[in-house]
């Protein structure tokens, strides 16, 4: 099953992300799920021109929960709000590989989108030591323990300067080109 959909078709993904469709769907359906698995803030809306608003009550933290256990799928999560998800407020950065010499290697996408307005952040995900809110640049001031490409990423943003500005730079990356760091 597949969720209902608004914005870049996933042909259009596949393309700009050179990926088969079928995976470029799913890269952007995940990226979905985990915005509102790991921070409560749904990147869906009933069509193409809204956004949910908020989606922090006691109806919606119970569905979240329940998708975090993989009671119901994701487009099903939606479909029974009468949702669609809205890939047009994603914007792809980057595309990191794990160091070949890592025991567990990952591929992973990194993307961009603005909090949706009625929306609130909060921490739910439960998979970082420490969750807070701030600008990149704050974040990357050395009292935070990061990954590489978290640091690496964050950096860029801050450079950006401010959320209009990153989604803008973001239109011209390509997040096709996958950086997998090495050792010298």
């Amino acid at each position: 099953m597949h969720p209902g959909w608004a914005g870049p078709s996933p042909a259009e993904w596949a393309a700009r992300l050179r990926l088969d469709e079928a995976v470029a769907r799913s890269v952007v359906c995940a990226a979905v799920r985990e915005v509102f698995e790991e921070s409560g803030v749904l990147l869906a809306g009933p069509d193409a021109g809204t956004v949910v608003g908020d989606v922090s009550g006691v109806e919606w933290e119970t569905a979240r929960l329940a998708l975090i256990a993989r009671e119901f799928g994701f487009a099903e999560f939606l479909s029974r709000r009468g949702l669609v998800l809205r890939s047009d407020l994603l914007a792809p950065w980057s595309r990191w590989i794990t160091p070949e010499f890592e025991h567990r290697r990952f591929d992973t996408y990194f993307f961009l989108a603005a909090l949706p307005p009625g929306q609130l952040t909060r921490d739910v995900g439960g998979e970082a030591d420490e969750t807070v809110w701030c600008p990149p640049a704050d974040a990357i001031d050395g009292r935070f323990t990061m990954l590489p490409p978290t640091i690496h990423t964050l950096t860029e943003l801050a450079d950006a300067g401010h959320v209009a500005a990153a989604l803008a730079a973001a239109t011209t990356r390509d997040p096709a080109h996958p950086i997998t760091p090495t050792v010298s």
